[in-house]
């Protein structure tokens, strides 16, 4: 459900640079004693970005050795890890970073993908066993994707704009001697879901509008390959595929036809028949098998974190896991033989940690320990999960993070963190720039306003048309409840957020301009008319269903202008941070150029931070590092010390 709309929600990583910040010192942590409650310190964001993010959990052919990327070198890599001894060795050297796809089935050759700069033309590469790579989709235009092997390993399927910057086509490699067969020709624009292990199946989905989807079958043994609509219906539902069963005999597919929730059903291809395979009082994310099929693996989204259940399919059964630490299973795969499961386990104190279990025993091994030697777990803090009525009675769920310097004899400054969008959501799990945050006495209330994906289809729509208004009054009546908190400063209260949360952040200092005392914009949308009208062209496919969700800019341009807050910048009179990549291809970095000269324009304070090698999320982790200073240093003058007069 919307996935293609989300502009990247950047709570859990938001990697910008800004040179000459404060808070870059070497010193780990300062000791700092808060009024009726315990000793805490306090971490430099060197230290909390001292963490290393990893990520992938594909295993060797002979399972002694998973594909992770990690960016414990400052950018994401790829590296092999011993699954007996945890050792990593480094695999790719790229100046950009590089993520994980898999290795092939037979052999160890590895598949990656990898954009220029940020501009998120992603290609699909080959590391051979001896080091060298190859580039499989080349061309300055192209963007193209991994979609995954026959059963036999003798070939795998990419997806590639390279006939039409609008359309993915369907392409099938050879993984010998990687020449390229085209399979289908996308001419309707329709998107990939999910092939069968024979090769023989292509799921499609298409997006009619932002609250119906449609799916289809393509037989690619027929003579003509015309995709087959198995998801008739009467009334708007979304239906999408998830994936085969290892059989080619049924497909998984997600829809929220039957309920407020998404579920699981299950697609025989020779009868046609439908029936129910999987449902929760949540969402549920995901559903995939291990390599026979002997282990399902499903995800819930629970009331904003991850619910991972693996089945004996055998039994019928949950399968007993080993006793682990606190937190989430996420990225669960299983070697070849599934004798062996590789996951990780993330929570809000301890960042993704790699794990492998041989199934069935007492104890799993933890491969990594990927949070600094230098912070005490301790003083990191866990979230809870608040709710508020908001100006029409509406319940908003947020996620809370309290200060252990807080009480009600030491209130501490807040901030209402806002997510991405249109339709991400703010959830549980280590964000180590929030923590630097909360770390240092500011209160994080993640606020899931309404429109926020997670909590049923009717309050996912409730923001249709309505961005700048009605979710914005959400955001409002966060901060009211933050100033219901004893343990809260009610007069030192800012917004920030990223990609949609930056553009809220800006909406809330125009728009409602005594209500926050400074904000944070990290690259956000401030111009809806330009933005909507220089959208990536692989967006396509989509793009109905993003009208629909924020108006076609053909029919919609004055609600657009009436709520880009570029617009009616002259309003804005409260301290201003905007952050902004010159790669970035969904948010051009001419908004940003132009919020800030029109702000500075009022005499307001303003801080600008352009970085030359990001795109829209960053990736490096020196700039990070910088980022979190300089969102530290920025809090610390105009919201800590109550820039201008209080009302």
């Amino acid at each position: 459900m919307k996935k293609a709309l989300k502009l990247a929600c950047i709570s859990c990583a938001v990697t910008i640079a800004l040179a000459g910040c404060s808070q870059s010192n070497n010193s780990s942590s300062t000791p700092v004693v808060a009024k009726q409650t315990q000793q805490v310190k306090t971490y430099t964001a060197k230290t909390f970005f001292d963490t290393t993010s990893i990520m992938g959990s594909s295993f060797s052919p002979s399972g002694d050795k998973v594909l992770v990327s990690s960016d414990e070198s400052g950018i994401y890599s790829l590296y092999e890890v011993d699954v007996k001894t945890g050792s990593k060795t480094r695999l790719t050297n790229f100046e950009d970073s590089t993520y994980p796809v898999r290795y092939f089935p037979n052999d160890e050759r590895v598949l990656f993908t990898k954009d220029s700069g940020g501009n998120e033309r992603y290609h699909v590469y080959v590391r051979e066993v001896d080091g060298s790579i190859k580039d499989l989709t080349p061309g300055e235009e192209t963007r193209a994707s991994f979609a995954g092997f026959t059963k036999d390993a003798s070939q795998f399927f990419i997806t590639s704009n390279q006939r039409d910057a609008k359309f993915m086509d369907l392409y099938r490699v050879d993984s010998k001697t990687y020449k390229v067969t085209p399979v289908y020709q996308n001419m309707l624009g329709l998107d990939v879901g999910a092939i069968s292990p024979d090769g023989r199946y292509i799921a499609l989905s298409k997006n009619n509008t932002n609250k119906d989807s449609d799916t289809f079958i393509l037989d690619t043994y027929k003579k003509t390959l015309k995709p087959q609509l198995i998801s008739k219906h009467d009334t708007p539902a979304q239906y999408t595929p998830d994936t085969f069963s290892v059989d080619s005999k049924y497909l998984y597919y997600s829809t929220d036809a039957k309920g407020e929730f998404s579920q699981v059903w299950r697609y025989e291809l020779a009868t046609g028949e439908h029936s129910p395979a999987l449902k929760d009082n949540w969402d549920v994310s995901f559903i995939y098998f291990s390599t026979s099929g002997r282990y399902q693996v499903s995800g819930v989204n629970a009331d904003a974190s991850t619910k991972v259940t693996v089945k004996d399919t055998k039994t019928g059964k949950e399968i007993a896991m080993p006793k682990l630490p606190a937190g989430n299973l996420r990225s669960v795969s299983f070697s070849s033989d599934e004798q062996t499961m590789a996951f990780y386990l993330n929570s809000d104190t301890s960042p993704s940690n790699l794990f492998v279990w041989q199934v069935g025993d007492a104890q799993a091994k933890q491969l990594t320990n990927t949070l600094s030697e230098y912070i005490e777990q301790n003083d990191l803090v866990e979230s809870t999960i608040v709710r508020f009525k908001s100006f029409d009675g509406l319940e908003i769920p947020g996620v809370l993070y309290k200060p252990k310097q807080a009480s009600s004899s030491n209130k501490v400054p807040a901030l209402v963190w806002v997510h991405g969008g249109p339709g991400g959501q703010s959830r549980t799990g280590y964000s180590a720039m929030q923590q630097h945050l909360v770390n240092h006495g500011y209160a994080i209330f993640a606020v899931n306003n309404r429109g926020s994906s997670g909590y049923g289809k009717t309050f996912f729509h409730l923001d249709d048309k309505k961005h700048g208004t009605d979710d914005l009054q959400d955001i409002v009546y966060g901060k009211k409840h933050l100033q219901s908190l004893d343990w809260v400063d009610a007069d030192k209260i800012g917004i920030m957020g990223g990609s949609y949360g930056g553009f809220m952040t800006a909406a809330a200092l125009a728009f409602e301009p005594e209500e926050f005392k400074v904000g944070i914009n990290i690259f956000g949308v401030t111009n809806w008319v330009r933005t909507l009208n220089s959208i990536p062209p692989w967006w396509e496919s989509f793009k109905k269903a993003l009208y629909d969700e924020m108006g076609d800019p053909a029919t919609d341009g004055e609600r657009h202008r009436a709520i880009s807050p570029l617009f009616h910048a002259d309003k804005i009179t409260k301290p201003l941070m905007v952050i902004q990549g010159a790669n970035d291809p969904r948010v051009l970095q001419v908004e940003s150029d132009e919020l800030v000269a029109a702000v500075k324009a009022n005499g307001v304070p303003v801080e600008y931070v352009l970085f030359d090698d990001e795109g829209h999320g960053f990736s490096k982790k020196e700039n990070r590092i910088s980022a979190s200073n300089a969102y530290l240093n920025f809090l610390d003058t105009y919201l800590k010390e109550s820039f201008g007069p209080q009302g």
